[in-house]
């Protein structure tokens, strides 16, 4: 079994990437391998809506993404790490996401078989605000996003009201929650 932790936060040793790594650590067990990749150390054009997956489901665009298809494909499970920012998914998260347009033709327009059956994914989030509704709005985005790639959404971590770096290493809530989460992906 293959688990694929992604980091959408532009800062490493940050909050989320804490939650990443602790929820990585609970999924590790005999016979699974967890892998974890920063998107802020790639290169991710946006989507440029360019058409040019309309006939084939495979986006045109060459850059980084190329690996990170072929690791979602490849992996049982999928953890993904974002803060919020303005209510929303950071930058990288959400360009990665808007480059699975050619998954969302694959599958809706071209009507081809998704690799995601079978697959789960789990989503941790931080926020420096108490407001459940920017919870809520990244939330609903990754859900999409699972839905799209015929990942089943399998749970969720909110950690609020923490920002400074290695804030939520006071969040022992926070942390069991990340690390439970992470151990029931490889549990069957």
């Amino acid at each position: 079994m293959k688990v694929l932790g992604i980091l959408g936060s532009p800062r490493r040793g940050g909050n989320a990437e804490v939650l990443l790594d602790k929820a990585l650590s609970g999924a590790q067990s005999p016979g699974v391998v967890t892998e974890k990749i920063s998107l802020n150390e790639l290169t991710i054009r946006p989507c440029q809506e360019c058409g040019g997956c309309d006939n084939t489901g495979e986006c045109v665009i060459a850059d980084d993404m190329a690996a990170i298809y072929k690791k979602i494909d490849e992996a049982d499970a999928v953890i993904l790490a974002s803060p919020v920012f303005f209510g929303g998914l950071t930058a990288q998260t959400k360009a990665m996401i808007d480059r699975f347009q050619s998954r969302w033709v694959s599958k809706y327009r071209l009507k081809k078989a998704s690799p995601g059956v079978g697959k789960k994914g789990v989503f941790l989030c931080v926020s420096a605000w108490n407001k459940e509704k920017f919870f809520e709005n990244a939330k609903e985005i990754v859900k999409i996003f699972f839905m799209v790639l015929d990942i089943k959404y399998s749970g969720d971590v909110w950690c609020q009201g923490v920002s400074e770096k290695g804030g939520v290493e006071k969040r022992q809530d926070s942390l069991e929650d990340a690390f439970k989460l992470g151990k029931a992906l490889v549990s069957q």
